[in-house]
């Protein structure tokens, strides 16, 4: 039996790490557990994985992963292997990580928090100079046109590996998001 009196008079960290459940994960975390799923990765491949993976629709820093790892680690999530060259360290994912991840996958996905600096830019359009406006607009058709020729070139070669299908329906949501933006840039009060 549990000493009720043990867990009031922990630490705050003491407690956090007795009680700590998959609703503690945050998104960069257990992004983390997943790509760890693969095989150990250092932070510096894990970030280039989580690149790979999900492209600019969901992203990580090395500060993010270098500040996760440790908690990570000190849940019994990950396992830190060997320094290897310039003191890249591995992390190894563990069987308590792997029920943490699980029972993330089980939860609500929760609330989508978009963050376009283009959205900002329009949304104060009254206080652009002339001309302004248009240049923003096309300079993001530009932008916006070579990232669907990548998405779809990537979907397509993930499609032609046989690859994971929901590894090709992250690619796919690329091409969606991208046809979806140019249309609305069309619509877009520019003068």
């Amino acid at each position: 039996m549990d000493d009720p009196l043990g867990v009031v008079l922990a630490s705050p960290a003491e407690r956090w790490q007795r009680c700590l459940v998959a609703t503690n994960l945050n998104s960069t975390a257990a992004a983390l557990l997943g790509l760890l799923h693969e095989r150990p990765m250092t932070g510096g491949e894990l970030v280039s994985a989580a690149k790979d993976r999900f492209g600019a629709f969901w992203s990580v820093t090395r500060s993010q992963v270098y500040r996760e790892l440790p908690g990570l680690a000190s849940a019994g999530y990950v396992r830190p292997g060997k320094l290897g060259p310039r003191a890249a360290q591995p992390y190894a994912i563990t069987a308590a990580g792997k029920r943490a991840f699980r029972s993330w996958l089980a939860e609500p996905a929760g609330s989508d928090h978009a963050r376009n600096p283009l959205i900002l830019r329009l949304g104060f359009g009254a206080h652009h100079a002339p001309g302004q406006l248009k240049q923003l607009v096309e300079e993001a058709r530009v932008q916006h046109q070579a990232a669907l020729t990548s998405h779809r070139s990537r979907a397509a070669d993930l499609k032609k590996a046989s690859s994971d299908p929901f590894l090709v329906a992250t690619a796919e949501f690329g091409v969606a998001y991208e046809r979806a933006l140019l249309r609305w840039l069309d619509s877009v009060p520019t003068g």
